[in-house]
C-alpha cells in the first residue's frame, strides 16, 4: 500500500472542507472511495465531475482502478473551472 496527498483545489476543496489530506491506497480509484467515505456528501458529487492528476500526468479516461498510486505521491482533484 503505497502513502502519499491528495490535494483538492476549488469546489473539490470546499466539499471536503480542507486542502489535502495523506492517502493510503495502491490504486487512484481506492484512494478516493477512502476520501468518499471520510467526507460523505457535497464530495461525492464533485468528485464524479473533477479530472485528476496523478504525479503531474492526467489521468484522463483511464479507469480509476487501473492507475496505480506511488509511495509520496500525489493525487490532484480539479472540478471544471470556468473562464477562458
Amino acid at each position: 500500500m503505497a502513502a502519499g496527498t491528495i490535494r483538492y483545489w476549488a469546489a473539490a476543496k470546499a466539499a471536503a472542507g480542507i486542502a489535502e489530506e495523506p492517502y493510503a491506497a495502491q490504486t487512484l480509484a481506492e484512494a478516493l472511495d477512502a476520501a468518499r467515505r471520510r467526507h460523505p456528501g457535497e464530495l461525492e458529487r464533485v468528485l464524479k465531475r473533477c479530472s485528476f492528476l496523478v504525479d503531474g500526468d492526467p489521468v484522463g479516461t483511464r479507469a480509476h482502478e487501473t492507475v496505480r498510486l506511488a509511495e509520496g505521491g500525489t493525487v490532484e482533484v480539479l472540478p471544471p473551472f470556468a473562464g477562458g
